[in-house]
């Protein structure tokens, strides 16, 4: 595993504000196994569904969304965690220094609050999770231009990110 994942877990796990919010919502056995079996090179992708339907149930739960962004806002949680995220991410160098910049943004991460506290908004990110799990492109590409299109929150998002080149280096081929 990642040392700077299980680092920033370490360290969020300390934090009460954390502990209190996934305390009674979260059956820690259940993500270990999931998590365990992940590891494995060539796991089931029922496995990652099943891991995708617990976080959504987790960012469903507002106790949890609201320790998980509070996560977000601590630089001895954060920083770890971008790391980790950007770390396979080494034979692209430019999207991880615009992911790790946009990061550490605080605009960026009030917009990600704002845009995750919103149900509808929760829902059609799913589905086009779902939609990226299945290769179903176009309906990857229909829900995300809904979301831009009608919900002024993830506008602005996207500008955010946009401003520190994350849409650019996703579009770049490798």
């Amino acid at each position: 595993m990642n040392r700077n994942l299980v680092k920033a877990l370490q360290v969020a796990w300390e934090l009460p504000e954390f502990r209190t919010g996934v305390r009674h919502v979260v059956d820690l056995d259940e993500v270990a196994g999931l998590l365990a079996t992940l590891t494995v090179p060539d796991h089931d992708h029922e496995v990652e569904r099943s891991l995708l339907r617990l976080l959504r149930s987790a960012l469903d739960t507002v106790q949890i969304r609201e320790a998980v962004l509070l996560l977000l806002e601590r630089d001895e949680v954060r920083r770890p965690l971008v790391a980790a995220a950007v770390e396979p991410l080494a034979d692209r160098p430019g999207q991880a220094a615009a992911i790790a910049s946009a990061a550490e943004d605080p605009t960026v991460r009030r917009e990600v609050r704002a845009v995750l506290a919103s149900a509808k908004v929760r829902e059609l990110i799913w589905q086009a999770i779902e939609n990226q799990v299945s290769d179903n492109r176009f309906g990857l590409i229909r829900r995300a231009a809904v979301l831009v299109v009608w919900h002024p929150r993830v506008r602005r998002l996207v500008w955010a990110l946009r401003r520190h080149g994350v849409l650019r280096e996703l579009r770049r081929r490798r």
